[in-house]
Order: C-alpha cells, then sequence, then structure tokens
C-alpha cells in the first residue's frame, strides 16, 4: 500500500542568494567530513503536500551539521501529473528496499530513515534527533570512522578498522535547489530541497580492516560549485536489501566549482 500525497506541478530554478546560505552552513566549504551524529535519509516529493515540513527540517540538520543529511525524491507519484525534476527510480527502489528491510508492505513520504536501522516521520525534527540519540547511546550509532576529503585532483576516502563487513557506498547530491510552484496543493510558494540525491555507486567492500579509497575530483566539479557526495559504509541483509549504516562523511564541492 502507497500512502497518497496530492501532485504538486512546479519549474525548477536555482539561485544566487541561495548558495549565499550554503556558504554559512557548517561543513560545507573546504571539504570538512561530518556526520559522527548519524545518517538521516529523507524519501520525499515535490509531488506530495506533506513534503515541504519534512524538507524544512532537512535543511535545519544540513545547516546544524551534526548529521548525514540526504533527500532521496521518488517517482511513485509522477502518475498524478507531475514528474518530479529531481525523482529517480533508483531512489524509489532504495526506499522499497528498505520498506523490505522494516518488514513492511508499503512506502510513504516524507519518510526518514535513520543510521539505515528504523524510520519515523520526516517532518518530525525532534523525533529524528531522539532516535539517533538513543541509537547511539544503545551502541547504534556510527561506530565506524569515516573521512572524505579533497586533496589536489581527487577524493580520498579513508575507513577505520571495526567489525563485520559493509559495502562503500557514494551518494552524490546536488547541495541546493529552489522550486517556483505554479499549481498544486504548494501553488505560489518557493520551496528549497536540499541534498538531492542524483545517483548512488558501490565503489568497494570493508572487511573490518583500515581500507582507502580514491574518486576524481571531478564528480563534485560537474556540479559547479552546487555539489557534495556522501560516503556511507553500510551492511547489507542481503544482496539487494540495505543495512545497518556503521560509519558516514560529507563533503562538498566550494562555491563557483573550485575545490
Amino acid at each position: 500500500m502507497i500512502f497518497a500525497c496530492k501532485p504538486t506541478i512546479r519549474r525548477l530554478a536555482l539561485t544566487v542568494g541561495l548558495f549565499g546560505a550554503i556558504s554559512g552552513t557548517a561543513a560545507a566549504e573546504d571539504g570538512k567530513p561530518m556526520g559522527d551524529g548519524g545518517v538521516v535519509e529523507l524519501f520525499t516529493s515535490q509531488g506530495c503536500s506533506s513534503c515541504p515540513p519534512a524538507d524544512a527540517a532537512l535543511k535545519k540538520l544540513v545547516d546544524e551539521g551534526g548529521v548525514v543529511a540526504l533527500a532521496y525524491h521518488v517517482d511513485y507519484w509522477n502518475y498524478l501529473g507531475w514528474a518530479d525534476t529531481l525523482a529517480s527510480k533508483q531512489n524509489t527502489e532504495r526506499q522499497y528496499a528498505y520498506a523490505r528491510m522494516l518488514g513492511r508492505y508499503g512506502v510513504y513520504t516524507p519518510q526518514a530513515i535513520l543510521n539505515g536501522r528504523d524510520h519515523t516521520n520526516g517532518s518530525d525534527l525532534p523525533a529524528i534527533k531522539n532516535r539517533l540519540a538513543l541509537m547511539e547511546a544503545k551502541g547504534k550509532g556510527l561506530s565506524v570512522p569515516v573521512d572524505a576529503s579533497i586533496g589536489g585532483d581527487e577524493i580520498s576516502i579513508k575507513v577505520g578498522a571495526g567489525t563485520g563487513r559493509a559495502n562503500v557506498v557514494v551518494v552524490y547530491f546536488d547541495r541546493a535547489r529552489v522550486v517556483n510552484v505554479e499549481k498544486g496543493e504548494n501553488s505560489g510558494k518557493k520551496i528549497a530541497y536540499w541534498h538531492a540525491v542524483r545517483d548512488i555507486q558501490t565503489i568497494g567492500m570493508w572487511d573490518g580492516k583500515p581500507a582507502e579509497f580514491t574518486l576524481p575530483a571531478s564528480v563534485l566539479i560537474e556540479g559547479q560549485g552546487n555539489s557534495g557526495c556522501a560516503v556511507l559504509l553500510q551492511s547489507m541483509k542481503d544482496k539487494e536489501t540495505p543495512g545497518a549504516i556503521i560509519g558516514a562523511a560529507t563533503v562538498l564541492a566550494g562555491p563557483q566549482g573550485k575545490l
């Protein structure tokens, strides 16, 4: 079962002023890794009238800089009349994979997946923070150190020692987009979307021993200053079902695409 939300029709517009807001957030310009507080994966849609409060909650998490915050725009509301410009089938598949992991029969928006282990309403920021804190207290937080940094023409990823096995997953995102909503329930509103995921790639495996990986820095330059990527150390329940995230970091491109 899918919980319905009404569609929104909008036009994409990136504004210079928004980048000024980005430069004031914790972490962004010098590629410092962040995410010790946990990982929040928000599944959202421009066609869902319930999602703007969750999108705003995610922005607060981005501004505070204590967690890895990612927005996965899903495409299953597209049939209602508007194709979300930030959505992808891959994002939707990831949400359904989490549904299998959680033993759920359906998906909904806005849904926040926490550390790959639990879920809650993506609009409820206090609940998100409380559950992350409880996970940390119970040893279900980010236990393996992950560092991601830019140097020259490379992104260097270093994973520390720990227990178990996990995939090294890189999630590429656009740092900020602004949408002028022209029709639908959000008609007349200008809505900011932060850390909207555009691609997901598994780059290797981790077996408990310290490991290093390298990516070309050009993967961030392509976004001309609006790009970033998160590195997730994620265990798998089976070949197609994600499990707990045990380490994470974020690195962002600088203004005007400078690294």
